[in-house]
């Protein structure tokens, strides 16, 4: 009996409370933030403490790692990595080195990460960046062009990939034109579906990858009632259809103030909607145990889905070096006059 959401940790090691919860809801992942990050040997000790409570290896272990801004495991611990601007500006000058130069970042990225245990990184945001875009975004993104985001994605999950670590595609269907903060209130998007296209392409060339992310968002054009996160027909027409995405589709951070209702009532609207997880990430338990008693079970495709996941879980390339990987990725930029 899973529980259908990634829940949170609320400190850098269990409380009784939460082990005897977790082991009774079974949820179908967990998700780290920077209070769960003190020190390598602490953070692997969480995450086999996690693995033990239902004997599993393969577990998603989560955390947003992006580099620049969004980064839970930071200096001195854990290396510092670039924004996704870094190497956007270098694809402007020389395309082929930004595609070497993202995925040995991503590679070295994921090493770190699987050291302490984590086994999905949310990265890459595959959100076409436009003049409008807001600052929730703004430098994570890997560019304005389709073609580019899609070309540097497509390398950093690749990078992630040989690290050891799935990557993720977010935030579909596009948060390249949301023009708020979906953190704390909703975006709107006027546009129309042709000029979608563009936002869709990144996540369309992509979709074969095992997890995404929902936007909270409303695209007018597709469902003017609903957001993203919680509308049948932008989740079934889009995401599952015209994007051809069928791999384990989470929703955005549940907690948002984009959203409306309680944390229960958002989960149930997401997963009704075809969302297959509810990402709920503060560790609040009475949220938690309000989202087991009240979600249905995680079973069929959704099921299925997390298994696929659990199946693509692998060991990092055995002959990789996380400082030659920053050496070369350091020369690439140096070459071009970017600094990292």
């Amino acid at each position: 009996m899973k529980t259908p959401a990634i829940f949170g940790v609320s400190g850098p090691e269990l409380t009784a409370d939460e082990r005897d919860f977790f082991r009774d809801a079974d949820p179908a992942g967990y998700i780290y933030f920077a209070r769960n990050c003190e020190s390598r040997e602490q953070m692997r000790r969480l995450s086999d403490d996690l693995r033990s409570i239902h004997g599993r290896d393969r577990l998603i272990i989560s955390i947003d790692q992006e580099g620049g801004r969004v980064a839970r495991m930071k200096p001195p611990e854990w290396t510092r990595y670039p924004s996704g601007e870094v190497f956007s500006g270098l694809y402007d000058i020389a395309p082929a080195s930004a595609i070497e130069a993202v995925r040995v970042n991503a590679q070295a990225m994921a090493l770190e990460l699987a050291e302490v245990g984590i086994s999905v990184n949310y990265h890459a945001p595959l959100d076409v960046r436009r003049p409008e875009t807001d600052d929730a975004i703004g430098d994570r993104a890997l560019g304005s062009d389709p073609q580019q985001v899609a070309a540097l994605g497509r390398a950093l999950l690749n990078g992630m990939q040989r690290g050891g670590v799935i990557g993720c595609l977010k935030h579909m269907p596009g948060h390249g034109r949301a023009t708020c903060d979906s953190h704390h209130e909703m975006p709107v998007v006027d546009a129309l579906p042709e000029e979608l296209e563009i936002d869709i392409a990144p996540f369309r060339a992509l979709s074969d990858t095992p997890v995404g992310m929902s936007a909270h968002i409303v695209f007018k054009a597709w469902d003017p009632d609903h957001p993203a996160t919680q509308s049948p027909k932008v989740i079934g027409d889009i995401i599952r259809g015209a994007i051809g995405f069928d791999g384990l589709l989470l929703t955005d951070d549940i907690d948002m103030q984009a959203l409306e209702g309680s944390i229960a009532e958002r989960s149930q609207r997401a997963l009704a909607a075809g969302c297959d997880i509810a990402l709920n990430c503060w560790a609040k338990m009475d949220d938690m145990v309000a989202i087991a008693e009240t979600c249905p079970v995680l079973d069929g495709e959704s099921l299925a889905r997390l298994e696929r996941v659990h199946a693509a879980m692998g060991a990092p390339d055995a002959d990789a070096e996380r400082n030659e990987l920053l050496a070369k990725r350091d020369a690439l930029l140096d070459a071009a006059g970017i600094a990292a």
